[in-house]
């Protein structure tokens, strides 16, 4: 072997065991034919890495990693565990120091809804194999617990949540489904059927937030100056459109269908923020806030005074029904 290699037998040695211990080759030793041979595993024969990847590469690759395993813990582990091992390897051997990016970097999720890994698994596998699925499906929004048949099409990772567009062939039109309410799933023998990029695509982002959809009207927002500092840097939508007033306030004008998410998105703003159109969407954020206000009426009448802290400058409507309330003119 050296004299084939043309190398010294401290090199072979050497190399022999650099193809053990970071490149993960079956090499074993035959003393009755005095020589190294490849021992066959489960897979067939080991074959060399195909890529090979410099010491700044590999840590752009742990990187990724660390961010993916922190989108979901536990749901990638069993995949990606042993990428992680070999990266960590080849970092040692080029000397690229003891990797720190799992320390260095860090995602922090807000509101993140378990996932069971099975379920997951389940849906990526009929994904990538065009294969239909089988959901038993919790829907939030009525509470009931539904069968679907459905074509897997993409997985979304939204606001630290995972979503399934499908196409539902009951419904015989595209769906969301959210990942975490599934109750059972099962892959079906029967191809999926694919929908065309565009029009998912037309589906997920023409319109705002998740529930997609095509945009039917466009929200005109007016943010205060101090939080314009803020929203001036976001983008809500890939086609919204925003301009600076002369008085410093900052509009924003987003296209959404089913106005749920947006009223929600709209109202964490307080007093900052003022619907300038359309009315409808401005009375639904108006009616959504006067709820909210009502709420502390509700626990100022049942607390005493001083347990509640300073007086608040809100004064509630006496009316009863939310639906008779005026809605305020828009501001100049």
């Amino acid at each position: 072997m050296t004299a084939e290699l043309e190398c010294s037998r401290s090199t072979a040695v050497r190399t022999i065991e650099h193809m053990r211990d970071y490149l993960g080759a079956p090499i074993d030793y035959d003393r009755a034919r005095n020589g190294y041979f490849l021992r066959p595993t489960e897979n067939g024969p080991w074959e060399l890495p195909g890529l090979w990847f410099n010491a700044s590469e590999l840590h752009a690759l742990l990187a990724a990693y660390e961010l993916l395993a922190n989108v979901q813990p536990g749901l990638f582990d069993e995949a990606l565990a042993p990428l992680k091992d070999r990266i960590e390897k080849l970092l040692q051997s080029r000397r690229g120091g003891s990797p720190e990016i799992g320390r260095r970097v860090r995602l922090l999720r807000v509101a993140t809804r378990r996932v069971e890994p099975e379920h997951f698994r389940a849906v990526a596998d009929a994904l990538v194999t065009r294969r239909r699925l089988c959901l038993v499906y919790h829907g939030r929004g009525r509470d009931e617990v539904t069968e679907r048949e459905v074509s897997p099409q993409r997985l979304v990772h939204y606001r630290d949540n995972w979503y399934l567009d499908a196409w539902d062939h009951g419904k015989r039109a595209l769906r969301n489904f959210a990942v975490e309410r599934i109750r059972a799933v099962r892959k079906l023998d029967r191809p999926a059927r694919d929908i065309a990029d565009a029009r998912l695509d037309e589906h997920q982002s023409a319109a705002y937030g998740i529930f997609g959809g095509r945009p039917r009207r466009v929200a005109v927002l007016r943010f205060t100056p101090e939080r314009a500092r803020w929203v001036a840097d976001e983008t809500w939508h890939p086609q919204q459109q925003a301009s600076w007033r002369s008085d410093g306030y900052y509009e924003l004008r987003v296209p959404y269908a089913d106005p749920r998410e947006l009223i929600l998105d709209i109202s964490r703003y307080g007093a900052d923020v003022e619907v300038v159109s359309p009315p409808s969407l401005r009375r639904a954020v108006y009616l959504h806030l006067l709820a909210a206000t009502r709420q502390y009426a509700r626990l100022k009448k049942a607390a005493p005074a001083h347990r509640l802290g300073a007086k608040s400058s809100i004064r509630p409507s006496r009316r009863t029904g939310a639906q008779r309330e005026p809605v305020p003119p828009v501001g100049s």
